[in-house]
């Protein structure tokens, strides 16, 4: 008989071990299934493993063909950017267990004597890689970098918060001086998703980030986009970042951005995340000089778009607006598809994107695994 995947499981001490005997499952929507080696690649370096609190491990006794519940707590696996999960950890949740923290919880197996998990690598690209990045030397050029710049509040935000704190990559290669780094603008939203990493109302699961607490001046915001657009490999500087709301919001301080760094350098790429709510400001943004745009969206059918973004004053029609006006501008446009196992890949769904890719065409999409408690979003 040819060798299985494994089920594991974890002890209260967070000692993982294989099921022998049990074959590992995953769950995609409500549904849990076997996982077959076809899914599989080895666990990537710089994945975190999770044991799950209150919920029990299940898996697939092939002899009588039905589901095994363990008595022992689940594991997950959390993927490094680049990598979008298949099929989620399978468990059986305890009633009242608690809501779990916002990441993704890609299913974990055991296979020929090593831990694989049902994932793609989509993005090839190593800049976000963990191998690319010394926390020693991150640290190092943040307490430099601050010293020749003490009074710039949004460049101490991003390397004692952000670099330091929550190891962004987008922060950390602010202060070593290359590729993508962030431009953080706006403390509020029109939209209060389900799985914001910035803010969440009390007595909800506590988000993953701070979210900035003041709007930074357009010299500021000079401050680390200039250097870093004229002298970084790869240069660009984007607004929308994981610390904030939404910068559509502050459009207005953006645009005055823009024109400012865009008389001192035309080198690099300004490039600005959003949830495409306010297509009028993103032509603004346009006018003034923005080169990229990638808009956010959790589904391309709207009902599934509300329930997850809770919108506020504005509705899906404007997204795809925004979408038609980036791309009729001649700008890079990106489709972050935030992606869950059992919706994504669901027929409707596919039918809804595809409509959505013919009509706004955006250049490319970025498959991002969706950050949350499976149950919470199911």
């Amino acid at each position: 008989m040819r060798e299985q995947p494994l089920a594991v499981c974890a002890d209260d001490s967070g000692i993982i071990t294989e099921v022998p005997g049990i074959a590992a499952a995953g769950r995609c929507g409500r549904t849990l299934q076997p996982i077959t080696t076809a899914d599989l690649i080895i666990l990537p370096r710089g994945s975190t493993l999770y044991r799950l609190p209150e919920r029990y491990a299940v898996g697939y006794d092939s002899r009588a063909g039905t589901l095994h519940r363990m008595n022992s707590a689940a594991v997950a696996a959390f993927l490094p950017p680049g990598y979008t999960a298949t099929a989620l950890a399978a468990f059986d949740r305890e009633a009242g267990a608690p809501m779990l923290p916002l990441y993704c919880y890609c299913a974990l197996c055991w296979y020929h004597g090593k831990f694989y998990v049902p994932a793609i690598r989509v993005d090839k690209d190593p800049k976000h890689d963990p191998s690319s990045f010394d926390r020693a030397e991150v640290s190092k050029r943040v307490k430099q970098m601050l010293r020749k710049n003490p009074d710039n509040r949004l460049l101490a935000h991003h390397g004692n918060v952000c670099a330091l704190q929550y190891h962004c990559p987008n922060a950390a290669n602010l202060f070593l001086g290359r590729w993508e780094a962030p431009v953080a603008v706006s403390g509020s939203c029109n939209s209060a998703c389900r799985g914001c990493i910035s803010k969440q109302n009390a007595g909800s699961v506590t988000s993953s980030q701070t979210r900035i607490d003041f709007t930074p001046t357009v010299e500021e915001i000079l401050g680390i986009a200039v250097p870093h657009l004229e002298q970084a490999p790869r240069a660009m500087i984007s607004f929308g970042q994981g610390c904030e709301g939404e910068p559509l919001l502050k459009g207005r301080l953006i645009e005055n951005a823009i024109r400012a760094i865009r008389r001192q350098t035309t080198r690099g790429t300004i490039h600005l995340n959003t949830n495409g709510s306010k297509p009028k400001t993103v032509q603004r943004l346009i006018d003034a000089g923005l080169n990229s745009i990638r808009i956010s969206l959790n589904s391309a059918r709207p009902k599934l778009y509300r329930a997850y973004y809770r919108c506020d004053s504005y509705t899906f029609s404007d997204v795809v607006k925004s979408f038609k006006v980036a791309r009729m501008a001649g700008l890079m446009v990106s489709a972050n598809y935030l992606t869950f196992p059992g919706v994504t890949d669901d027929g409707d769904e596919y039918s809804f994107f595809r409509e959505l890719l013919v009509d706004a065409k955006p250049d490319m999409i970025q498959w991002r695994n969706l950050n949350i408690d499976p149950d919470c979003y199911m």
